[in-house]
C-alpha cells in the first residue's frame, strides 16, 4: 500500500478531489494514511474527518519551526507515509524536514513556475499578480519540494488561458479546476514508480 499524508492550513479542495477519486477506485493502492493541519479550524481536518480519514490538529503557538516540523514527522513516520502532500499548506517547512523526506514531498503552485513564485506569492496574491502584468496564460504547477520556496524540481505544468474579463476570483477557480484534476494523477503515478 501506496500511503500518503497531507498537510493543509486552507478549506482543502484539492484535498476533496483526492478522497473523491480514492472513493471512486480510482487510485488502487493508494491510502490517505493522515491530515494534518497547523490551523485549527482548517476546514481540510473536518473535510477528513467526516469521511472516515484521520485527522491531526499540531498547534505551533510557542515552537519554533523545527521543533513544530519534528512533530509533524513524526506523526507521518508513524503512519509509515510514502508521500507527503501540501495541499494549501501555509508554513515554510525547515530544511530539516525537508531533507527527512527528501524527494518525498509535493506541492501544487497556482502559477507556472518559475512565474509568479516564491514567499509572497500565494493565494489570491498570485491570480491578482498574473492580472497586473497582463499575462494571456496562468495554469498550476505540481513541483518536488526542496529547501528554497517553489523551487523544487516541476513534475508537470499544465496552463490555462487568461481572458479579458478574468478576475481573481474566475482565475483561480480555473486553475483550482486543473489543480483537482491533476494533483490525483501525480499522485498515482508516483505510486507506481
Amino acid at each position: 500500500m501506496f500511503k500518503i499524508g497531507v498537510l493543509a492550513s486552507t478549506s482543502g479542495t484539492d484535498l476533496q478531489a483526492i478522497i473523491d477519486e480514492i472513493n471512486a477506485g480510482n487510485m488502487p493502492g493508494i491510502e490517505l494514511s493522515v491530515v494534518i493541519s497547523n490551523k485549527k479550524d482548517a476546514y481540510a481536518l473536518e473535510r477528513a474527518k467526516s469521511q472516515g480519514f484521520e485527522a491531526v490538529f499540531v498547534d505551533p503557538k510557542g515552537l519554533k519551526r523545527e521543533t513544530y516540523d519534528e512533530k509533524l514527522a513524526k506523526i507521518l513516520k508513524d503512519h509509515d507515509v510514502d508521500l507527503v502532500v501540501l495541499i494549501g499548506y501555509m508554513r515554510i517547512l525547515s530544511n530539516a524536514f525537508v531533507k527527512k523526506f527528501k524527494g518525498k514531498i509535493i506541492n501544487v503552485h497556482p502559477s507556472l513556475i518559475p512565474k509568479f513564485s516564491g514567499k509572497s506569492f500565494y493565494g489570491s496574491n498570485v491570480h491578482k499578480a498574473v492580472l497586473e502584468a497582463g499575462e494571456k496564460e496562468t495554469g498550476m504547477t505540481i513541483h518536488y519540494v526542496e529547501e528554497g520556496v517553489d523551487t523544487g524540481e516541476i513534475i508537470v505544468q499544465v496552463p490555462c488561458k487568461v481572458d479579458p474579463s478574468d478576475t481573481p476570483e474566475t482565475l483561480q477557480q480555473k486553475v483550482q479546476e486543473l489543480e483537482k484534476e491533476w494533483y490525483p494523477k501525480v499522485i498515482k503515478k508516483l505510486a507506481q514508480k
